[in-house]
């Protein structure tokens, strides 16, 4: 059976964040995740979760300044030792909600982003982590919503996994942004299975509910399912209306 989690970087921000938690578990759901939460203290998110009988499913590692325009550090050359801290600061956090991934984004091209400096990184990302069991994700991003996004195709994030020799390092297969850079998703949910730890969903081209749009989520949640995938499926989608409203994708598409 599919599991779903909210994130909550993109749901209910109808609500302040911390009161998005019961919100999500009103809502049905019983994992969330969210991108950066470290202005909020960790024993309050641990409360929440906690309080609303959740899971969290992923965070991301601090990207560097989001408002300025940086995408991630993971692949910036000459930030190294910052990128080290900051999964330092992830993992206490992790720690504290029991959080088992954590998404390095790679950063931008024109930041200074290269392969070389994102495989060096998410080893010592992966050995860094290893000892709380915890997995460090990558994953592609479509060139149209980031332009200069230095991991933007599947095969690309393949041989940057397999470079960094690494157990604990896999995949983060977001739909929306397959199809947008390359199409032909619901092959590479097969193709890629064996890599892939955490799945995301919307629908492209506007990035809403998973109702409508150039992918048939039927499709792509029988083809999850026929892979054996345990892990959750992380709703990062816009509402187009309300998060509540929009929460009716689920009946259409017969999922929990």
């Amino acid at each position: 059976m599919l599991r779903f989690s909210a994130n909550l970087s993109f749901l209910f921000t109808e609500l302040q964040f911390l009161d998005r938690f019961k919100a999500a578990a009103d809502a049905g759901f019983q994992g969330v995740e969210f991108l950066f939460p470290y202005d909020v203290p960790a024993k309050d998110i641990a409360a929440r979760i906690r309080d609303n009988g959740l899971e969290v499913a992923l965070i991301n590692i601090w990207p560097g300044d989001f408002d300025a325009g940086e995408r991630g550090l993971a692949g910036v050359k000459g930030r190294e030792a910052e990128f080290s801290q900051r999964v330092d600061e992830a993992l206490d956090y992790a720690r504290v909600v029991d959080c088992r991934r954590l998404h390095a984004m790679a950063g931008l091209v024109d930041h200074g982003a290269e392969e070389e400096t994102l495989v060096a990184n998410l080893k010592v990302a992966a050995r860094a982590s290893a000892r709380d069991g915890v997995t460090i994700l990558t994953e592609p991003i479509n060139r149209k919503d980031m332009p200069g996004y230095l991991v933007h195709r599947t095969a690309q994030a393949r041989e940057i996994i397999s470079s960094t020799g690494a157990d604990n390092v896999g995949l983060q297969f977001d739909c929306y942004h397959r199809q947008i850079e390359e199409a032909d998703t619901c092959a590479a949910i097969s193709q890629y299975a064996d890599l892939t730890r955490h799945y995301q969903i919307a629908s492209p081209p506007d990035r809403g509910e998973p109702d409508r749009g150039d992918l048939d989520y039927r499709e792509i949640f029988d083809a999850i399912e026929v892979t054996g995938y345990q892990g959750w499926i992380g709703c990062e989608y816009r509402p187009r209306g309300t998060t509540w409203d929009g929460l009716s994708w689920r009946a259409a598409l017969g999922v929990g």
